[in-house]
């Protein structure tokens, strides 16, 4: 059995650890109110901007934009990957990105070529490490999502699938469900489908001025960047989310080495004192004798 001050020793160290991620637990906590709120913020945008969209796929003009248009054969893939700069969440990227590969090995089976975009650095070192083709990447993302910071590898694939680079453009995340759930997604983004959009209440067509080409243009590129802004939003929620949840594991699971521990040592000092109380008494009944 461990000595008693080797024991005091370990469970001081468990309680700094304790307070630590109980503290990293309260931080994860505050930040994901703050993550939720602002992915509830861009909804009412992306959900105006879908409608439009849903209008102009069911119309018919004069302009049909590349990112409508279905490739007949599909032989090159790209994949946007949603992951986070730091850890200690959890499996959250673990999960999402065990299911991005599974889905990459299934295209690589039927003879497709993959280029990935990766935002966020945990997403950038696996998807290294594996071989995978990293066309563009975006980390140090922070806890606030710019979407000036993410334009730049969002048009790396954009103009990929405009020169016929890539067939179809898809994007992996995890999807916030609630504070306990989250779900890794691979959804797709290009070319955009009714499916996606939604049917649109009535047929109705736009007016363009001066030219349709410009407006299309502009409001498909905006639709998909305000998809791939959500799924970065919804990420950083999850990540909060699922931060929190492994924090207060963590602060459980320390406290109840703490208490295994000073039972441990309650039990070593009441055995040191058994045993000078024994040799007290030996030696008394030696002198005594």
């Amino acid at each position: 059995m461990a000595g008693s001050k080797e024991i005091r020793t370990k469970i001081k160290s468990v309680e700094n650890t304790r307070k630590i991620t109980k503290a990293m637990e309260m931080v994860a906590a505050s930040k994901m109110r703050k993550a939720q709120d602002r992915m509830r913020a861009s909804r009412p945008y992306a959900e105006k901007i879908r409608h439009v969209a849903a209008h102009l796929s069911y119309t018919q003009p004069e302009y049909k934009h590349p990112f409508l248009i279905k490739r007949d054969v599909v032989k090159n893939v790209g994949l946007i990957v949603v992951s986070s700069d730091k850890g200690l969440c959890g499996g959250l990227n673990t999960n999402m990105l065990r299911m991005s590969v599974t889905q990459m090995k299934e295209w690589e089976t039927e003879g497709k070529n993959i280029k990935v975009s990766a935002f966020g650095n945990k997403g950038l070192s696996f998807m290294t490490r594996v071989g995978a083709d990293v066309a563009s990447n975006v980390t140090g993302l922070g806890d606030v999502p710019h979407l000036e910071t993410l334009i730049g590898s969002i048009k790396v694939m954009l103009d990929a699938f405009e020169a016929g680079e890539i067939d179809q453009l898809f994007i992996s995340y995890t999807k916030f469900i609630n504070t306990m759930k989250q779900e890794p997604v691979i959804e797709q983004l290009l070319p955009l489908s009714g499916d996606k959009m939604g049917s649109p209440e009535g047929n109705w067509a736009y007016i363009y001025e001066p030219e349709p080409e410009p407006v299309i243009d502009e409001l498909m590129t905006r639709y998909i960047e305000s998809l791939i802004y959500n799924a970065v939003a919804e990420n950083m929620a999850s990540e909060q989310s699922s931060r929190m949840v492994a924090m207060k594991a963590a602060s459980d699971n320390a406290k109840t080495v703490i208490e295994d521990l000073k039972l441990v040592y309650n039990k070593a000092r009441q055995a040191a004192i058994t045993k000078e109380i024994s040799e007290i008494v030996g030696g008394a009944a030696a002198i005594s004798g």
